[in-house]
């Protein structure tokens, strides 16, 4: 007899839609199954074939978290490249070596979390790396750049599923599970929507992660915005993953729900798909959603949706189609492709900011290289591990020949003498591996533990000198002669064990905090003080040791030393993107922390052809012209010293341009809980002073001419174009930016808009025209008076140049559009959250599903006014629904108000209720607000 073969399940069939195949898997899986696979770590389905996955991978700059890969430029960095075509490359790059590294260890994804399209808004946020610029625009390209690259051409079969991060209004790390964002509707949808519409428009976007905060006083992980906006910008099936441990904030830390199946059901419907929560433990999240299930919270149909979208992803990865998928055993790592396109990015990132001539440097050049950071290739928390590294320093000694490269990194060299008279010793390792943290790759790289396989530290007579770094805020960092930094691991002993500061909580980081005649030494990892034992040098509750600071020397002395016999100073500045602004954690000022100020100082004090070079994840307030020229790069991956020696040599030509406004001082800046761009003034689009250096600023080593500006509107586009020629005489980019301005626009409308940008390479004498063409929609706002955009007509400016303040040429063109009606308030009344201007207002849910309402602040009094409202022949009476307990005044310019107060709070924030009081009205007219005590507003209606 002939065994018969089994028919192929048409889920297995190629030939057949991804729908028809996803519908066919769904009705072989049951209930359980399905469950399962709405964790992280969707596990096998063994009986019929079916993979255990994972969503998320992170790749922001590189492959993270999984060990050696090629490092690029910050994502920061590689916004300010302001070229797309090097962005895709990138982006391809790093998919390749996703699926390279996934052919080696299963546990790399091809689900990747990233790019971060969340805007800078504020300078002062910790994640501040991890986005692309202020504008949406910017972003936007930028962003969908990379998402192409990372998905690959292939029109079927994509080469990693990119999930954008973090949905919505996300700027701070300060009670980022708490704080509820307040986005009015036209900074909704002129800006924190943009940037994420744009980019899935695009088409190469297979998901986003909620954020950690609130937006409108609800959690972004329930959010109907998901539903409302995201999913109506494409026909693609989107995988909407949940950030770490967020399902679980909705109860514990929000406290928006009562309990977990509640919190678990609501986020499943508002369009959650796949819950990150618990680690690699799928039992919780899983008896979550059958325990809603059993309450009647949750339909199979609720669950089958999700899976779809899940099931969407894998098919699209080619998972059920391995012979077919294109990537499949494919793959490029640590290429010399790779190698040369890090080296670029990094080149491309350099911003030049000031310039008196001293740079280019000249090829003879005795050069002083100083700083924290002038040894230093650092890391962040969304980084690989090295395999290249090459610090500022050692690029400097490539490029110049060590002999005419001095150095000084400017640490203060101590010795810490204890009560008893002896000092810290670090007692000679073992010959170990030299390991570097996370070199092995791991899925949580936050349970990485501290090596313990060292000795500790102990007190002798002599002692260890150790070189100490403070990063600002008295935090402080401590190595040893061998270059490892003193760090304290689960044991609670101090060692000399640290490659460099990192890991999710920073176990190398320190405060001296006087007491007596000496200073207690606190480890910030663990808020516990240092203690002599006679097992060690460990943390303790008890028994602080009081030590005695002893400065061998002060990193200023050297610092003056080197700078004085030099021809040129290079102060290599910045942060460790560990500390003091990173995730979790916030920047508290602008400024450099006083140590590196004190080394600039010291440098320019010794020499006055002092060159600032900033390393760093955001922008510093500084004294420029006391400077001979000022360059900053975002921290620059695994090239980024040899990428700095070449464009302070010359050998490229600087073309980086800064992706957000760098404030002069820290009174610049609205409060960072202030999403408000509008009202607050912030970024360049409607910052009114004077910053330190303007978005889109970048100087070059040569020049450029603009000129022959020509506009033509045709149909629903403005065609612009005009010509850049390059009037130096070296080979250089230039980045031509395009912005527009409403010149007697009806509502506040931004200074400066970006359009369009382009960057090109220019010959000496090259002339090149470039052209845009801009759609009508680029010039609309959202008028909250019709819940719409709208073109307004008018003049606007169109404004070409170099930077958002550096304009060479400039023409007025007149739109057509759709002029401005007064509000019917008579016939549809009024949603309060569609305010023209507000003060004392917060924007909160109206319920947990969905709408909004307003509020006081803190339960005190706020205004709010809608112009332009039209009462057509007369109003006899208003109407307020309310909840909670106050008043509201509603008036016209000079007439008395009506009055309607809620004496006895309603049960709850989400029990409303109907006032009605008196008002007469007709005609057109301004309507003013005034609200009163703990309530909320969602809407007002009129009768007559």
């Amino acid at each position: 007899m002939t065994a018969h073969t089994p028919p192929t399940p048409p889920f297995r069939d190629p030939h057949l839609p991804f729908a028809k195949r996803i519908d066919d898997l769904l009705s072989r899986l049951t209930l359980d199954e399905k469950v399962s696979f709405l964790h992280q770590f969707a596990p096998a389905v063994e009986r019929l074939g079916v993979a255990a996955f994972r969503t998320g991978q992170e790749a922001l700059h590189g492959v993270a978290w999984m060990g050696p890969a090629t490092v690029f430029p910050q994502a920061v960095g590689l916004g300010a490249t302001w070229n797309e075509e090097l962005v895709r490359r990138v982006g391809e790059a790093v998919s390749k070596e996703v699926r390279a590294m996934r052919a080696r260890d299963e546990r790399v994804g091809l689900n990747v979390w990233s790019p971060t399209v969340n805007l800078l808004r504020h300078p002062l946020w910790g994640r501040n790396e991890e986005g692309y610029s202020e504008d949406p625009k910017l972003t936007s390209a930028i962003a969908t750049a990379y998402t192409h690259g990372l998905r690959g051409e292939h029109p079927t079969y994509w080469r990693t599923a990119p999930v954008l991060k973090h949905w919505l209004a996300h700027n701070n790390e300060t009670g980022r599970d708490v704080t509820s964002s307040s986005v009015r509707p036209r900074v909704l949808h002129e800006y924190d929507l943009r940037a994420f519409r744009e980019t899935v428009e695009a088409g190469a976007v297979a998901g986003v992660m909620p954020a950690y905060n609130l937006v409108n006083g609800r959690p972004n992980h329930v959010s109907p915005y998901l539903r409302e906006h995201l999913r109506t910008w494409t026909d693609e099936e989107l995988l909407v993953c949940s950030d770490a441990g967020a399902p679980s904030n909705l109860v514990d830390s929000e406290h928006y729900f009562d309990t977990h199946e509640e919190a678990t059901a609501a986020a499943l419907t508002a369009g959650v798909d796949s819950f990150t929560d618990h680690g690699t433990d799928s039992s919780k999240i899983t008896a979550r959603v059958r325990g809603a299930l059993d309450r009647g919270l949750l339909t199979e149909a609720d669950v089958d949706a999700a899976v779809r979208r899940q099931l969407s992803v894998r098919f699209r990865l080619g998972e059920f189609d391995p012979r077919h998928d294109p990537h499949a055993g494919t793959g490029e790592f640590d290429t010399p492709a790779h190698r040369a396109l890090a080296q670029e990015a990094a080149e491309q990132a350099v911003v030049l900011l000031r310039n008196d001539g001293v740079l280019p440097l000249a090829p003879d050049t005795r050069i002083a290289v100083v700083g924290l950071l002038a040894d230093e290739c650092k890391l962040d928390w969304y980084s690989g591990t090295l395999i290249h590294r090459s610090t500022p320093l050692e690029g400097l000694y490539e490029r110049f020949g060590a002999e005419r490269v001095a150095f000084a990194e400017g640490v203060d060299r101590v010795l810490l003498k204890t009560s008893a008279g002896t000092y810290l010793h670090v007692p000679a390792a073992p010959e170990a591996a030299d390991t570097v943290r996370g070199a092995e790759g791991a899925l949580d790289p936050a349970l990485l533990a501290g090596r313990t396989d060292l000795p500790p530290l102990t007190t002798d007579a002599g002692g260890t000198e150790l070189a100490m770094a403070d990063w600002g805020e008295d935090v402080l960092t401590l190595r040893a002669p061998d270059g490892r930094y003193l760090s304290v691991a689960e044991d609670g002993f101090l060692r000399a064990s640290a490659d460099q500061p990192g890991g999710w909580v920073v176990q190398e980081t320190f405060r001296l905090e006087p007491h007596g005649n000496g200073h207690l030494l606190r480890h910030v990892g663990t808020g516990r003080h240092v203690s002599v034992t006679a097992e060690g040098v460990k943390v303790a509750e008890d028994n602080p040791e009081i030590f005695e600071l002893i400065v061998v020397e002060r990193g200023e002395d050297a610092v003056t030393r080197v700078a004085a016999e030099a021809d040129v100073v290079v102060v290599v500045a910045g942060n460790d993107p560990h500390i003091n602004g990173r995730e979790t954690e916030d920047r508290t000022t602008l400024r450099l922390p006083a140590q590196q100020e004190r080394i600039l100082e010291a440098a320019r004090a010794a020499n006055p052809r002092t060159v600032l070079a900033l390393v760093s994840a955001y922008p510093y307030a500084f004294e420029p012209g006391r400077l001979s020229a000022a360059l900053w790069t975002a921290h620059g991956g695994q090239a980024a010293g040899t990428a700095l020696a070449r464009v302070l040599a010359g050998d490229v030509s600087p073309a980086g341009r800064l992706p957000q406004t760098w404030y002069a001082d820290d009174a610049d800046l609205p409060d960072l809980l202030d999403y408000d761009v509008i009202g607050a003034r912030q970024t360049y689009l409607y910052f009114e002073g004077a910053p330190l250096f303007p978005f889109g600023h970048g100087l070059s080593y040569t020049s450029f001419g603009y000129a022959d500006l020509a506009v033509a509107v045709e149909d629903d586009l403005a065609r612009v174009s005009f010509t850049v020629t390059n009037t130096g005489e070296a080979t250089a980019d230039e980045v031509a930016q395009l912005y527009t301005r409403a010149v007697d626009p009806s509502v506040t409308r931004p200074r400066r808009e970006l359009l369009a940008h382009r960057r090109l390479t220019l010959a000496p004498g090259e002339r090149r025209e470039v052209s845009f063409d801009v759609p009508l929609s680029a010039f609309t706002f959202w008028d909250v008076a019709r819940g719409g955009r709208r073109l307004e007509p008018g003049p606007y400016d169109l404004l070409v140049g170099a930077s958002s303040e550096d304009v060479r040429l400039r023409t007025t063109v007149t739109l057509d559009g759709d002029p401005a009606a007064p509000r019917p308030v008579l016939r549809r009344g009024l949603a309060a959250v569609d305010f023209d201007e507000h003060s004392g207002i917060e924007i909160v849910d109206r319920t947990k599903v969905s709408g909004e309402a307003v509020t006081p602040v803190a339960g005190g009094s706020g205004e709010l006014v809608y112009r332009a409202c039209d009462f057509g022949a007369g109003t006899t009476g208003v109407t307020v629904e309310v909840a909670g307990e106050g008043t509201v005044e509603v008036s016209l310019a000079g007439a008395p108000p009506a009055v309607l107060t809620l004496d006895t709070a309603t049960a709850g924030p989400y029990d409303y209720t109907t006032l009605d009081a008196p008002f007469a009205a007709e005609g057109v007219h301004d309507l003013r607000l005034r609200l009163r005590g703990p309530l909320r507003l969602a809407l007002v209606g009129f009768s007559g």
